[in-house]
């Protein structure tokens, strides 16, 4: 008796991680179409580049974030390798750009 109610303990467990994490995803997932309503709004309200451009990019940015740590499952426990190379590119290739930025500036 004692091992069915350990695998039904168990798999209640299991059960109730499974519907939390869809919640998240789905949370995340009209998060993102809402992001993206937002931008092609602020585009057709024809505002100024100076506002629309960095805004837009802010939004992609949130986005990206939201599609590694939710849809890529960069959170959970067996991914950091992969998620130390993904975010070591991010990185050298801010840095990348920066550089460019202030040798073209400069």
């Amino acid at each position: 008796m004692t091992d069915n109610t350990n695998i039904n303990k168990i798999n209640s467990y299991e059960n109730t991680r499974r519907k939390e994490e869809m919640k998240h995803q789905v949370i995340t997932f009209v998060l993102m179409i809402a992001f993206t309503l937002i931008a092609f709004l602020v585009v057709a309200a024809e505002l100024s580049r100076t506002f629309v451009i960095p805004f837009i990019l802010l939004l992609a940015v949130v986005q990206v974030g939201f599609q590694f740590y939710y849809f890529m499952h960069m959170k959970d426990k067996g991914h950091e390798i992969i998620s130390s190379l993904i975010f070591g590119g991010i990185w050298i290739a801010a840095v990348t750009v920066l550089t460019f930025t202030t040798i073209i500036w400069w």
